[in-house]
């Protein structure tokens, strides 16, 4: 009983001293009533919209940059160095050799040449998709996410393999996924350190006589594509990649040679830290 007694005591000396606060915050409330009172009330209102606002920008802001993609596909042809790019980057190992992948390649690391940099480096999601006709469908699975996508073309056998990368290539930059999200697409011309490659900028010049050709083409099959989700160019101008709704880029690179910092900064342009 003593013990109760004692801490009903100490109870109500709290209340004697929070006492002071609880009339100072009744004066402090009825000063707000007061003064929110003398303010017209489309002030009030506009005050109240753009407070919110602000606060729905802010948080949109956040959420977009915490939910910001750091994933950056790699795709092409078989046999185009996909996945020797892939191991390039990765460790800066080219595992010497042609190397043929029937699974996508996935991993999440810092990119070879920032290993031992300093200070904040985002990890890039890479994922080296197949180039086998039957395998692209995975290439689906990815794009959603994708920050950007680098398109592996071999600039040595480039021209007999011309019209099939233009194919491919007028295929994802058709897809809904990659045009309404403006997925930017880097076209990485490997092998470029050989004698007999192509240069970038016949490669690009022949994709895009190529791609003109297949415009054509499928829209005399159908007004409406039924095989595409969106339609490339402008209706009556010669296709080129300045048409396109996202960024078109082309690039030299040697994956057997390790020279790939033209890819890197590529992805370092759109997985930033």
């Amino acid at each position: 009983m003593e013990g109760m007694e004692q801490w009903k005591d100490q109870l109500e000396q709290l209340k004697i001293q929070l006492e002071p606060w609880k009339i100072q915050l009744e004066q402090w409330l009825h000063q707000a009533i007061e003064y929110l009172d003398q303010i017209p009330p489309i002030q009030l209102y506009a005050a109240i919209a753009v407070l919110f606002i602000s606060t729905l920008l802010l948080f949109s802001i956040r959420l977009f940059k915490r939910t910001k993609s750091n994933t950056i596909v790699l795709t092409g042809l078989s046999g185009s160095g996909k996945t020797v790019l892939f191991y390039v980057l990765r460790d800066g190992s080219s595992h010497q050799g042609t190397v043929t992948s029937m699974e996508p390649n996935e991993g999440t690391f810092v990119l070879n040449s920032e290993s031992n940099k300093k200070g904040k480096i985002k990890s890039v999601h890479l994922v080296d998709v197949p180039g086998h006709s039957r395998l692209r469908p995975k290439l689906d699975e990815f794009l959603p996410q994708a920050a950007g996508i680098v398109f592996v073309v071999d600039a040595v056998e480039f021209l007999p393999s011309c019209p099939s990368v233009s194919e491919y290539l007028y295929d994802i930059l058709t897809k809904a996924s990659v045009v309404k999200k403006k997925i930017p697409v880097l076209i990485c011309c490997n092998k470029s350190d050989k004698v007999t490659a192509h240069t970038k900028e016949f490669i690009r010049k022949q994709i895009e006589k190529e791609i003109e050709k297949l415009r054509a083409s499928r829209s005399a099959i159908s007004a409406a594509d039924i095989s595409n989700d969106f339609t490339l160019g402008v209706s009556g101008e010669v296709f080129s990649f300045t048409q396109c709704r996202n960024a078109v880029t082309v690039a030299d690179a040697s994956g057997l040679k390790g020279e790939v910092a033209q890819v890197e900064q590529f992805i370092r342009e759109h997985v930033k830290p």
